[in-house]
């Protein structure tokens, strides 16, 4: 028993807990380049177009087909002093009808699709859930289902030929996407905004406006932005409810410089479409950010 008790007791080892390695990642400067030089090789197709474009538009219509490449020789600006000219009205009355419509369709969609986001993100009403799965449905609804019966209405309603057709639907909420972006958008703020400043005496129009509107900035500008381009570029609606020259937009603008009969001005219409490309260019170089953090931040990934 002695000698049992006087052996020395093993000191107690600590298990050894081995993490697993972790895989490095070896830099492979072939597969680099090759990524790199097939990035530039897509980027380079997709702006090829523009950049010829934008170079056709200073060759003589009779040479533009003639050479595909970018040769800068013999490059002239007729084009652009003719096809501002060319039309029934100077180019700048088209641009002054696309401003109008587009900003009546920009404070249309801003008002009525924030108004209707809020009532679906913060409102409790009956039919509330069936109302948003109806309206998440309409936008897979193609425009072109609804174009007769809209023309039909319109047109009983004297509104043909008139810019009214283009502003007014955007004034009813009826853009489902900026809706539905508003939605996503308003659901990340935090209620309790909501609820001190019904503590404080405001209803849901102060909150609306007081609280919500300021910090839904990021929306409101991608809102605008996408209306903007959209409508900006729309030839559809406007091919079908415009019918005098007075009131062509740009895109009909520059079809007027094509006829189908008769020979077609390509150097002027390319000369024109590079103006028109100057305010969709300035829409996205001054709201690029906004565009961004407003996608970003609505759960649209």
């Amino acid at each position: 028993m002695t000698d049992l008790a006087n052996q020395p007791v093993p000191a107690a080892t600590t298990p050894v807990v081995r993490t697993p390695s972790k895989r490095r990642r070896i830099n492979n400067p072939v597969m680099s380049i090759v990524k790199h030089a097939a990035l530039i090789a897509a980027s380079v197709m997709m702006v090829y177009p523009l950049i010829w474009m934008i170079v056709s538009s200073f060759r003589p219509t009779d040479t533009i087909f003639r050479n595909s490449g970018l040769n800068l020789t013999g490059l002239t600006t007729e084009n652009y002093t003719f096809g501002w000219s060319a039309l029934n009205y100077p180019f700048s009355h088209y641009l002054i009808n696309s401003a109008i419509v587009v900003i009546g369709c920009i404070i249309g969609n801003l008002v009525s699709c924030s108004l209707a986001a809020y009532a679906f993100a913060r409102l409790k009403f009956t039919g509330r859930p069936i109302l948003f799965g109806i309206m998440l449905l309409t936008i897979m609804i193609p425009y072109h289902v609804v174009l007769v019966p809209q023309y039909i209405l319109f047109q009983q309603f004297n509104w043909v030929n008139t810019f009214l057709p283009l502003v007014v639907p955007k004034m009813l909420a009826t853009d489902s996407f900026f809706v539905f972006l508003m939605v996503q958008f308003i659901r990340g703020l935090p209620t309790e905004l909501d609820e001190a400043a019904r503590i404080d005496g405001c209803g849901h129009f102060s909150i609306f406006t007081r609280i919500l509107l300021p910090l839904m900035v990021p929306a409101l500008a991608t809102t605008t932005i996408f209306t903007f381009i959209w409508m900006w570029n729309d030839f559809l609606s406007s091919l079908i409810y415009l019918t005098s020259p007075e009131t062509y937009t740009v895109p009909l603008a520059l079809r007027s410089f094509l006829d189908s009969s008769g020979q077609s001005n390509w150097g002027a219409m390319f000369a024109m479409s590079v103006v028109s490309l100057i305010p969709v260019f300035l829409a996205f170089l001054f709201g690029q950010r906004f565009l961004i953090r407003g996608i970003a931040t609505t759960g649209i990934k």
